[in-house]
């Protein structure tokens, strides 16, 4: 055991960053009988509860429903839609983020037995963290097991000529709005850009999304996107990709957005939703070695980054997801407290955009896979193709796509768009990850009717390797 310096205060863990991931690790730190001091200079919690995946969702379910009751129409008689934000504004501040407040989750973690500082902590050297508290004071201390990382990240700032000090949102300010502006522009067509887009669009807002890649939702399948585009467009927003936004005004209580195209945009609000950046630069990663630069940290199969470090979360750039975090610090407990378990594997990491319909996908690509050198078999069926998408009727697009590592006769990446695509890709997530053979998927009985019964159509499209 090392002796403390002077001026430090001598315990067994330090985590600094509580993300969903970093606040189960301190609490089973604390539960294994470690001395485990934990800081966080925001929210206990980190982004996705308060900002993030839990408020976005109640927002998505809450447009959703305004979706389904305009299908009445088609399905069943005459309803009449009037969208209210009040009750979800409502819903989000009480029901998800207790006023944005997050003493619950403190006194969850000091009911561990964990020490918890609001404040800034910094690595000085391995081992050791110094945390500078809200008055400006300082207090040092020596981990004797080390120190846990979960910086996390936050909303990306875009060089636009004109964009720095305006009042634009982020997607932290889009989830705390309590009245609707009537129109609005977001910029960044990824998984937060597509959803914010997609229920602001449904509360009666004029949308338009912007994309300077050539389609929405650029790292998932071009299918996908392109089955998106065309029900945004559908539902009356206006979607725009390959664009180039060359500068951004505000005046008058509106934004001016122009275009590389000599387009000139005009909204009530911005939202920008293009990316994430590091929480890298303030965190001492100079003092063990590390470059503070540097838009991930490198890791092994046991979340080990360095002498006395352990790093999980979004930095460790494995998947930018809440459960990918709490994968990893579970991982990383383990390590810290000595107990056998399966190292890190990230060939089959899941993830869903929650719009309607959801875009899920595992693994692969079909481009990833080629660009792996692998020989590939795809197969594609539309959702529409199966009982459960024809019954379903209005809303019920999407579709089923398969990657196969042809050698070894293997999934290795799937889509599942639709509605409920981000239960379906469950099934798929399964046979990526467990390297379940092509054909004994094929022998199995899949239900009827059901959305995943696709996924026998589309494992029977599986073309010639290529």
């Amino acid at each position: 055991m090392s002796e403390p310096t002077p001026d430090s205060t001598q315990v067994d863990l330090v985590v600094v960053g509580l993300g969903p991931g970093a606040e189960s690790l301190a609490t089973g730190a604390a539960e294994a009988g470690l001395r485990v001091v934990a800081v966080d200079k925001h929210l206990v919690g980190g982004e996705c509860p308060y900002y993030g995946c839990v408020p976005s969702k109640m927002m998505l379910r809450a447009a959703d429903s305004l979706a389904e009751a305009r299908r009445v129409s088609e399905l069943a008689g005459e309803v009449q839609v009037v969208p209210s934000w009040a009750p979800l504004a409502e819903r989000i501040s009480t029901e998800a983020t207790s006023g944005w407040d997050d003493q619950v989750a403190v006194d969850r973690l000091e009911a561990a037995g964990v020490t918890f500082h609001h404040g800034v902590g910094r690595l000085d050297g391995p081992g050791r963290v110094v945390v500078e508290l809200p008055d400006g004071s300082t207090r040092a201390y020596e981990a004797d097991r080390g120190v846990v990382l979960n910086p996390g990240t936050r909303p990306a700032e875009l060089p636009i000529e004109g964009l720095a000090g305006t009042p634009y949102w982020t997607n932290r300010d889009a989830v705390q709005v309590t009245s609707l502006p009537g129109s609005l522009v977001v910029i960044g067509g990824g998984p937060i850009g597509a959803e914010m887009a997609q229920v602001f669009q449904r509360f009666g807002v004029r949308v338009t999304l912007l994309e300077a890649g050539p389609r929405i939702l650029g790292p998932d399948e071009p299918e996908a996107s392109q089955v998106l585009e065309e029900v945004f467009v559908a539902e009356g927003m206006r979607v725009m990709t390959g664009v180039e936004i060359t500068s951004v005004g505000h005046a008058d209580g509106g934004f001016e957005v122009a275009l590389g195209s000599g387009d000139v945009l005009h909204a009530d609000r911005l939202l920008l939703a293009a990316g994430r950046t590091p929480n890298l630069d303030d965190v001492g990663l100079e003092t063990v070695g590390l470059d503070p630069s540097a838009r991930t940290v490198e890791v092994d199969e046991r979340m080990r980054a360095g002498d006395k470090l352990w790093v999980v979360g979004d930095v460790t750039g494995k998947g930018a997801f809440t459960h990918v975090a709490m994968y990893q610090s579970a991982i990383a407990l383990r390590d810290i407290t000595g107990q056998d378990g399966a190292p890190a594997q990230y060939h089959a990491v899941p993830h869903t955009t929650f719009t309607d319909p959801e875009v899920a996908g595992v693994g692969m690509t079909e481009q990833q896979a080629r660009d792996a050198g692998l020989r590939v078999r795809v197969g594609a069926a539309p959702l529409e193709s199966s009982s459960r998408g024809w019954l379903h009727g209005p809303g019920g697009r999407g579709l089923i796509k398969v990657v196969e590592d042809a050698d070894r006769g293997v999934l290795v990446g799937a889509t599942a768009m639709g509605p409920s695509g981000g239960e379906v890709i469950g099934f798929l997530a399964v046979a990526v990850h467990a390297e379940v053979p092509v054909a004994t998927l094929r022998t199995m009985i899949y239900a009827y009717p059901t959305f995943h019964r696709t996924i026998e159509t589309a494992l029977g499209d599986l073309e010639e390797a290529s």
